[in-house]
């Protein structure tokens, strides 16, 4: 699982397995996760996979 904070005390969680590359990841690749742009976008830089919280927010997954 996957938890962000957001601005307004909101905690939010996704299982990782919900998008195509975070699936197969270690759970030490996972944690290598970085904000950017402000605090809009999630960036694992090992796994080149970038998600932003918009879309995590409005439930836009890859994966069922």
């Amino acid at each position: 699982m996957i938890f962000i904070e957001l601005t307004d005390g909101r905690i939010i969680g996704f299982p990782a397995d919900r998008f195509k590359i975070l699936k197969n990841a270690t759970d030490e690749r996972l944690k290598e996760v970085t904000l950017r742009l402000n605090g809009y976008a999630l960036r694992w830089e090992s796994l080149d996979e970038d998600i932003t919280v918009p879309g995590i927010v409005a439930g836009n997954f890859q994966l069922p």
